[in-house]
């Protein structure tokens, strides 16, 4: 940690300055960094942003603070709710997405942001260890105009060569058609998140390649760090770090409780 502030809070920060006015942003179960950006960025510049929270739809930039629940996410958050389903997402006008905006975590992430949430081990009967399951992932990763990707944890068993199975399908094994073959609409992952850097993706391989280090860390960290070959440019930059203005936003209207400082 940072003596200004955590590197969640970091995530949380640079996620928010990637989002714009008027889009729909979708947060699910379990996401406290996506959930602190998009509702750090619908109070300081996204007044015409809707935030959909596991069935919860709404557009709150009238509140002053729009806090996290202390105890992780739940559907307490529906009494700011314009509208709510207890059956989950709508799927019923996925043609109209492409101003909508997801976010994906993964137990394990390859070089080509394809994205795997089921489970650890090459024999699906007897997993080594399992995932939460792929729930609408793969239909909301399909159809949004960009996703991003966001980790907990950045190890050569997380971003790994090749996903055991892929829940989200980001660019296959690459090339700058490689959804587009597929017949595939959405537009894809934009970036990945993790606690030691920023990756985004090649426009002509649709590979990853170190976009940004966090305080504290070197490109060489992240290599070592990442279970598949790295591209790394000559110069890589720091992650810009959250202005007071920013933090001040995010701990006094948004997380209240602190979990991002945890």
């Amino acid at each position: 940690m940072n003596e200004k502030y955590s590197i969640p809070e970091l995530m949380a920060v640079f996620l928010a300055r990637q989002l714009n006015d008027g889009e729909v942003l979708r947060v699910g179960v379990a996401s406290p960094v996506p959930e602190a950006a998009v509702r750090m960025a619908h109070l300081t510049h996204g007044p015409n942003m809707e935030l959909v929270l596991l069935g919860a739809r709404m557009n709150v930039a009238h509140l002053e603070t729009i806090p996290m629940p202390a105890y992780g996410w739940d559907r307490r958050v529906v009494r700011w709710a314009e509208s709510y389903s207890d059956t989950g997402h709508r799927f019923d006008r996925v043609k109209d997405w492409s101003n909508h905006v997801f976010f994906i975590g993964g137990v394990q992430v390859d070089a080509y942001g394809n994205t795997n949430l089921i489970g650890v081990g090459k024999d699906y009967r007897k997993l080594r260890f399992r995932g939460p399951g792929s729930v609408g992932t793969p239909t909301l990763s399909t159809h949004v105009g960009r996703y991003y990707i966001v980790l907990n944890n950045h190890n050569p068993r997380v971003l790994v060569e090749k996903c055991d199975y892929i829940s989200a399908f980001g660019y296959g094994r690459g090339g700058a058609d490689a959804r587009a073959k597929l017949g595939i609409p959405g537009g894809g992952p934009r970036l990945c998140v993790t606690p030691m850097c920023v990756f985004d993706f090649d426009e002509g391989a649709s590979r990853m390649r170190l976009a940004s280090v966090h305080p504290g860390v070197t490109p060489e960290d992240v290599r070592s760090a990442t279970g598949f070959e790295l591209e790394i440019p000559e110069h890589v930059p720091a992650t810009p770090p959250p202005s007071d203005e920013e933090l001040a936003t995010l701990r006094t209207r948004v997380d209240l409780a602190g979990r991002l400082r945890r």
